[in-house]
């Protein structure tokens, strides 16, 4: 056996997945003589953001570098300023250094791509402030190329978001011929990071591969395709959010209440336009409601049918006791004029006369077309069934801009205890106590006690003021060291309601019996692989900003995608190592159809070999 070491380093590295994950591909090559195994060794990597560097150091176990890749026209358009006296452009031998002097096999690099991505509007995409960012893609293959010429890498990779081949493609062109220039041949293709690492998403992305024609000889063949995995065979195997085993980064964002009941109308594999098919007259939806989840009286607000029996009359029959209501089908004078009469967007209209108030006719119109603008992302509200693939995972926050929101059945108690909440009446008998459980929710029992209140022998319990709650207008009561709700007056009734548009956290159980909710910060990261729940469920990065969080997840390279590709470029080079220049793949060269293929030598443009 013997160990070949491959050699990774990162350009716009990033926090360091795509490399972590590099580290972990394996390859191995036999012939007449020996077999060869690789042993992949990242050398360092280059970010910007000194967050994302303190987030590498953990994930891959090595010093990244904090350095700006801009040069001084690039760093002007960006910043909108002229650099500093102490700023200065990064140059070959700074990347080298970055290196730590070695000179890598494999070159990652993953440049910005919010100046590509659709995200982005057009025109903002095409101001010189974007076009610098864009420009990098540019730069930084130049300074690896003159950094590692005197030896120089069999291969490069460049990924980033697939708009890029039609808002980016006069930079691909110059990548592709300043690659060629230096010995290269340059394939242009796109891959689903979900199929190649096995991911419960599909995430689509674009990858430039230039392989040194020299240095490496053999095919490079396509890493084999892997079934893609469901959401729910992910958030299986983790705790629900708010659990503190999870980490800081197990919250779920604070929401505008109108948006978590979007969340909770939408159907699950559906997104904002599912939405279209509610009733609202007047700003309120007609066929739904929403009730606390707790035990009313049966029947309390019930409407019996127009054809059913009524239940036993009592002497107080109100609403809120029992089924005490009709659907009465007979508005007066509906049959006569059909007041509020809507038409359905495809009937004839009926005769327009001179009245023009919905109540004087069928004068109102079922209009199917929602008022979201014609651009609306597809992802508005987007809410991905437990059993399905999310979508790419982006940077965003909102759902309202995109971010995936999951239709989660584990609020219900269905597997739980059977003595939840259990509360027992002083004439019953007691269910059988038991030993284990958590509280009343775990099968503590609860009694119903009369003596509670009204009592005059309970004067201390009378009197000690448990469930007491403050008039605001009036002083406070003494603050003990147990104070709670429960135990005396230790509320308020709070006259400062919540605005509609204030955030908050709630749980609605939408009519599919499930918790239509965001995806947490940390079962973002676990959809994107940067860990794996069955070696444990402590996950956390560098930092406190949820926003940075989701930035850097969404710009991540998955690891396992990063581990198929690894593999099978280990494989490429331990084949031209071990002077073996062909050999057969049972996967499809990597290269589409219409593009150079990148393991044959085409012919030299422009007199350039």
């Amino acid at each position: 056996m013997i160990n070949e070491e491959i050699k990774t380093f990162g350009l716009f590295c990033g926090i360091g997945a795509g490399l972590a994950g590099m580290n972990r591909s394996r390859a191995e090559v036999t012939n007449k003589v020996a077999t060869y195994r690789a042993q992949f060794r990242n050398v360092g990597g280059i970010d910007v953001d000194p967050g994302c560097i303190d987030n590498f150091d953990k994930l891959v176990g090595v010093d990244g570098t904090v350095l700006d890749l801009f040069d001084a026209e690039q760093y002007t358009a960006w910043h909108g300023k002229e650099p500093g006296s102490d700023w200065k452009p990064a140059m070959p031998d700074d990347i080298r250094r970055a290196a730590g002097g070695e000179c890598p096999d494999i070159v990652f690099t993953s440049p910005p791509c919010k100046g590509f991505s659709g995200l982005l509007g057009s025109n903002r995409a095409g101001t010189a402030k974007y076009q610098a960012l864009n420009a990098l893609t540019l730069r930084g293959i130049w300074l690896a190329l003159e950094a590692f010429k005197d030896d120089p890498a069999s291969f490069y990779l460049l990924e980033n978001v697939p708009r890029i081949m039609t808002r980016g493609t006069h930079f691909l062109d110059q990548i592709e011929k300043l690659l060629e220039a230096y010995g290269y041949a340059v394939a242009r293709t796109t891959h689903c990071c979900g199929e190649l690492g096995g991911l419960a998403q599909k995430r689509r992305r674009f990858l430039l591969v230039a392989r040194h024609k020299a240095k490496v000889p053999p095919f490079l063949y396509e890493p084999p395709k892997r079934s893609l995995l469901t959401v729910g065979d992910i958030l299986n195997k983790l705790p629900m959010p708010g659990d503190e085993r999870a980490g800081a980064m197990h919250t779920l964002p604070s929401l505008a209440w109108k948006t978590w009941l979007r969340l909770a109308l939408i159907e699950p594999g559906k997104d904002w336009r599912s939405l279209n098919r509610l009733n609202v007259e007047d700003g309120f939806l007609t066929d739904f409601g929403i009730i606390p989840q707790q035990a009313y009286q049966s029947d309390v607000l019930g409407v019996r049918s127009f054809d059913q029996a009524t239940g036993c009359v009592p002497g107080r029959s109100g609403p809120t006791n029992g089924a005490h209501s009709v659907a009465d089908p007979r508005p007066v004078g509906a049959l006569e004029y059909r007041q509020y009469g809507v038409k359905k967007m495809d009937e004839t209209s009926a005769t327009v006369t001179g009245h023009r108030s919905p109540g004087q006719g069928p004068f109102s119109v079922a209009d199917p077309r929602l008022s979201w603008h014609t651009a609306a992302s597809r992802n508005k509200y987007k809410v991905v069934a437990i059993n399905s693939h999310s979508n790419t995972v982006i940077g965003c926050s909102q759902p309202a801009s995109g971010a995936a929101s999951v239709a989660d059945p584990r609020p219900n108690w269905s597997d739980r205890h059977g003595g939840n909440m259990k509360l027992c009446s002083t004439e019953q008998t007691a269910p059988t106590v038991i030993g284990g459980g958590k509280g009343v929710q775990g099968g503590h029992i609860s009694i119903a006690d009369p003596r509670a209140f009204g009592t005059d022998q309970r004067e201390v319990f009378n009197g000690g003021g448990h469930y007491g709650v403050i008039d605001p207008e009036d002083s406070a009561k003494a603050v003990t060291a147990a104070g709670k709700y429960d135990n005396g007056f230790n509320s308020v009734a709070d006259w400062r309601l919540p605005e509609p548009t204030e955030n908050l956290q709630c749980v609605i159980q939408s009519e599919w019996n499930t918790w239509n909710r965001p995806f947490s910060t940390y079962e973002l990261a676990a959809l994107q692989n940067l860990f794996d729940p069955e070696e444990g469920i402590c996950f956390e990065l560098v930092g406190k900003s949820h926003t940075a969080w989701r930035e850097w997840i969404g710009n991540a390279v998955p690891p396992a995608t990063a581990t198929a590709i690894g593999s099978a470029m280990g494989h490429a080079i331990l084949l031209a190592r071990s002077g073996q220049t062909f050999a057969l793949g049972s996967t499809p060269i990597w290269v589409r159809p219409v593009m150079t293929a990148i393991s044959v030598d085409t012919p030299a443009r422009g007199g350039v070999e």
